[in-house]
C-alpha cells in the first residue's frame, strides 16, 4: 500500500510506528461493521451487516460464519460476562448471546412503542448498556426489515439489563451512530452520520459530559470529520480517538488535535482493539486494531492499548 500512514502531530509517533503495516485479514462481506474481540482464542467476530450474517476470523480457522441470518445485525460488544451484546437493525432491539449459544432479545421498546433501529453500544463498568438508534434499519432496505418509525427522534439510550430501565440520554442528534466512553468514563463521544442521507446533515462527533455515571450533559462538538461520515470508533488508554471515515482511521487527541491518518484501501466503517502479542524486543505491549472496512477485515499493530473492546 504506498500511503499508508499520515502524521500531522509528532504525538502520533509514541503510539503509531510510521513503518507499522496495516494487513487484510478477510474479505467475502457484503459491508463489514461491527468488530468485537475475543481474547480466548484471539480471534474477531463482525457483522456483514448488508449481507445479514454474522462472521468470525481467527488466524487459525480463518473464516467461518455464526449466524445467517443474523437480523442485519450491527454493533458488537461483550458484557461484563463475556457474553457478546449486540444491536440488531432488523429485530430493532438489543440481543445477546447467552453462555448456551442462544440469542435473546433484551430491550425492544420505550414508553411501549418499538425503537428505530439500534446500530452500535458500548458496555460500561457498571454492566449498563449505552446504545444509538437511528432509523436506517427502517429506511434502508439493505439494512433492516423496514416498518413505521414509533420513536420520536433518534437517540442514545442507557439500559440497565440488571433491572430493565431504559432511557435517552442523547436527545440533540439527527443521526447518532458510534459511541465510545473516554478512558475514565467521565466523557461519552458519540459520532452523527446524518450526511449519510440528509444533505447538509452532520458530520461530526459530539462529546457530552457524564453526571452521576447515569447522564449525558453539556454536549458540544468534538471534531468535523471528512471525507465521508465518522462511523464507528474506539478510545485508547491515552484518551486518544481512532475514527473511521471514507479514507482512513484519524486519530485524534483527547484535546481535539487531529494526529493523523491511518489510511485503509476501502471505506472504513468501524474498529475495535485486541491482540495479546508482547514485542519480543521491547516488551512493549503492542495491540492491534481490527478495521472493518467494505468488504474486507484489517488490522495493524499500535503501540498504544484500548480501554474498551
Amino acid at each position: 500500500m504506498a500511503k499508508a500512514i499520515e502524521i500531522y502531530d509528532d504525538r502520533l509517533l509514541a503510539i503509531l510506528s510510521p513503518d507499522a503495516s496495516l494487513q487484510k485479514l478477510a474479505n467475502g462481506a457484503v459491508h463489514s461493521e461491527g468488530p468485537v474481540y475475543i481474547q480466548e482464542d484471539d480471534s474477531v467476530v463482525w457483522s456483514d451487516a448488508h449481507g445479514n450474517r454474522l462472521l468470525r476470523w481467527s488466524p487459525t480457522d480463518n473464516v467461518s460464519i455464526l449466524r445467517d441470518p443474523s437480523d442485519y445485525q450491527s454493533g458488537n460488544y461483550r458484557d461484563l460476562e463475556g457474553r457478546i451484546v449486540a444491536c440488531s437493525s432488523g429485530l430493532r432491539a438489543i440481543i445477546r448471546c447467552e453462555h448456551n449459544g442462544e440469542w435473546k432479545v433484551l430491550v425492544d421498546r420505550y414508553q411501549g412503542k418499538r425503537l428505530n433501529s439500534p446500530n452500535d453500544l458500548v458496555v460500561k463498568r457498571d454492566g449498563t448498556i449505552w446504545f444509538t438508534d437511528p432509523p436506517y434499519g427502517i429506511t434502508e432496505p439493505n439494512q433492516g426489515y423496514g416498518g413505521e418509525q414509533e420513536q420520536p427522534g433518534s437517540y442514545v439510550y442507557r439500559f440497565d439489563p440488571a433491572t430493565g430501565q431504559i432511557y435517552p440520554v442523547v436527545t440533540d442528534m439527527v443521526r447518532p451512530n458510534g459511541l465510545a466512553f473516554s478512558p475514565d468514563e467521565n466523557l461519552l463521544y458519540v459520532s452523527d452520520t446524518a450526511a449519510f442521507n440528509i444533505p447538509g446533515g452532520p458530520h461530526h462527533i459530539r462529546v457530552y459530559e457524564i453526571v452521576d455515571g447515569r447522564w449525558a450533559k453539556n454536549g458540544r462538538v468534538f471534531a468535523v470529520i471528512e471525507p465521508g461520515q465518522p462511523d464507528g470508533f474506539r478510545v485508547d488508554e491515552y484518551g486518544n480517538l481512532f475514527i473511521s471515515s471514507e479514507d482512513s482511521v484519524q486519530v485524534y487527541a483527547a484535546d481535539g488535535t487531529q494526529l493523523g491518518k491511518i489510511f485503509v484501501p476501502e471505506v472504513c466503517a468501524n474498529l475495535t482493539f485486541g491482540g495479546k502479542k508482547r514485542d519480543s524486543l521491547t516488551g512493549t505491549l503492542r495491540d492491534r486494531l481490527f478495521i472493518t472496512a467494505g468488504k474486507s477485515l484489517y488490522s495493524i499493530n499500535l503501540n498504544t492499548r484500548g480501554v474498551q473492546l
